[in-house]
């Protein structure tokens, strides 16, 4: 473990960077600010390192506005319709800053606070931060804690913890944007999937989820065995129209609460492969569809469209307002935790 400083804020508070290895190659920095993943060397085939996460060199990048960039994204990641919902009877409204619907956590969210070091080891990182009742329009104060961690078998594990005062809802997860050639490498339209999944949830133009859990086959989203992002992410599909290419919600196969395979990637040009495991019930699959040349990331790289994808485990986006989704409320004095896992290797 090493610890740097990482910049101030506006107002002088110190910010931090922490370094973790495993020495087989896999090295994660993450900073106190956001709880963010900044960057993730991985081998490729030959054994040469390169990053495989988008982001940027300084902390004044960060400040100045990210798409979320290696995020720890809270108190509810993904979207919330409408920017409201009732709980307990007691109707909330939250910032819209997405059309009319809250995402991630609405104007600042968990990933634009500073996070108190908790517990620092050889291998990982546990950061915490303390939500107030009534931030960004969510009940209750909330403790979540985040734990990084670097394994020998070249995975980095995510552990999260939180509990609540009175009753809220929860949703988070990791906004990672990945491109395993390199950030700044192109496009990951040559890049193959796997999702385990059977099912979807679609949406409409707004990109809410209907409430109906869809199967995938004889759809466009019909990842259940590999194939390239590029294959068909034109398609003549209103759920890729609605998203501009993939932006979707799957059900993972499996029990939620157990730890299990949700993604599979792969890329030819480096041999390097990425499964995500999670103990969710669903993953977001984006193909960056919304990033543009005017994003410059580490070096000066240009960060265009589909240049990265993300697979954020979660629960459903909306799921406040669906009564057929998983629940998201967390009771006052429970513990919410869940575990998701990026194990990385390569192939020929």
């Amino acid at each position: 473990m090493n610890k740097q400083p990482f910049g101030a804020l506006p107002d002088g508070t110190p910010i931090s960077i922490y370094t973790l290895k495993n020495g087989k190659g896999l090295e994660a920095r993450v900073t106190n600010y956001g709880a963010i993943l900044v960057s993730l060397q991985a081998p490729d085939r030959d054994g040469h390192s390169a990053d495989v996460t988008l982001g940027f060199d300084s902390l004044d990048m960060y400040l100045k506005g990210s798409p979320y960039f290696g995020a720890t994204v809270g108190r509810y990641a993904n979207r919330i319709g409408k920017a409201r919902f009732t709980l307990n009877g007691v109707d909330y409204k939250l910032p819209a800053n997405n059309g009319e619907n809250c995402l991630h956590g609405g104007l600042r969210g968990f990933d634009k606070h500073v996070w108190k070091e908790i517990a620092v080891a050889g291998d990982s990182l546990e950061l915490s931060y303390e939500s107030a009742d009534g931030e960004e329009g969510f009940p209750g104060k909330l403790v979540t804690r985040v734990t990084y961690t670097i394994t020998p078998a070249n995975e980095l594990r995510l552990d999260y913890h939180a509990v609540a005062a009175q009753d809220t809802v929860l949703n988070l997860t990791n906004h990672s944007y990945f491109n395993l050639s390199g950030e700044g490498s192109g496009s990951i339209l040559d890049h193959r999937i796997q999702i385990m999944a059977d099912r979807f949830t679609p949406t409409g133009p707004d990109q809410i989820p209907t409430g109906e859990l869809r199967p995938v086959a004889g759809t466009p989203l019909d990842f259940r065995t590999p194939q390239l992002i590029g294959a068909r992410i034109d398609a003549d599909d209103e759920n890729i129209r609605f998203g501009k290419g993939y932006d979707h919600n799957y059900v993972v196969n499996g029990p939620a609460g157990k730890v299990r395979t949700c993604a599979r990637v792969d890329d030819r040009r480096s041999g390097r492969v990425m499964e995500v495991l999670t103990s969710q019930p669903g993953v977001q699959f984006y193909t960056g569809n919304n990033l543009n040349d005017t994003i410059h990331g580490r070096g000066g790289k240009a960060y265009p469209a589909r240049s990265a994808f993300c697979l954020e485990t979660q629960h459903f986006p909306d799921s406040p307002n669906q009564p057929r989704f998983p629940s998201t409320t967390l009771r006052a004095g429970q513990t919410f935790a869940s575990t998701t896992i990026y194990r990385f290797s390569t192939q020929k």
